[in-house]
């Protein structure tokens, strides 16, 4: 079994790309109650990378394609969604559901590239966390884990036998 937590990042300064000092202290708090991780990947955007760090993780690889979904996925499902409503956007076979079929890919090469019993963090931004979640249990019932994520909020996924199988709520 293997595990991938996929976080939002913390509090930031709106005027600024960086984590404010309560984001920092947010993350720091977080961190100290989550495990060990083999692979660390966030988006390239630095309140992502700022977040693994005051987590404690150093950050392995970065990934383009966490850091936004893009205008086309916002105007199908505007954020802030539910998990529900991002489901929903999916199913619609336009630029949502493209976009978590490549989500799925990359969730896929990251779990497959751990080893056996091992885990990863991956640290995006709000609604990629929430898409994730869909993009690797698309037929999961989403109408019951609540609205969307908020900061250093997430999700834990378990791989087994060549696919997901489960979800967790991580809340702050």
């Amino acid at each position: 079994m293997k595990t991938i937590e996929i976080r939002r990042h913390s509090l930031r300064n709106r005027a600024l790309p960086d984590l404010s000092e309560e984001g920092v202290a947010l993350a720091r708090l977080v961190g100290q109650e989550m495990g060990k991780f083999d692979r660390v990947v966030t988006s390239p955007l630095p309140r992502a990378v700022q977040t693994a760090e005051a987590m404690g993780y150093p950050v392995d690889e970065t990934a383009e394609l966490i850091a936004t979904y893009g205008d086309s996925v916002d105007l199908e499902c505007p954020w802030p969604a539910s998990f529900d409503e991002y489901a929903a956007a999916s199913r619609q076979n336009g630029p949502t559901t493209r976009y978590t079929q490549r989500l799925a890919d990359f969730y896929a090469q990251l779990v497959e590239s751990l080893p056996e019993g091992g885990a990863a963090l991956v640290v995006n931004h709000g609604g990629v966390v929430e898409l994730s979640a869909v993009a690797c249990l698309p037929t999961a019932d989403f109408s019951t884990l609540g609205d969307y994520i908020d900061y250093c909020e997430g999700v834990r996924l378990t791989w087994e036998d060549g696919k997901f199988i489960n979800l967790q709520v991580l809340r702050v």
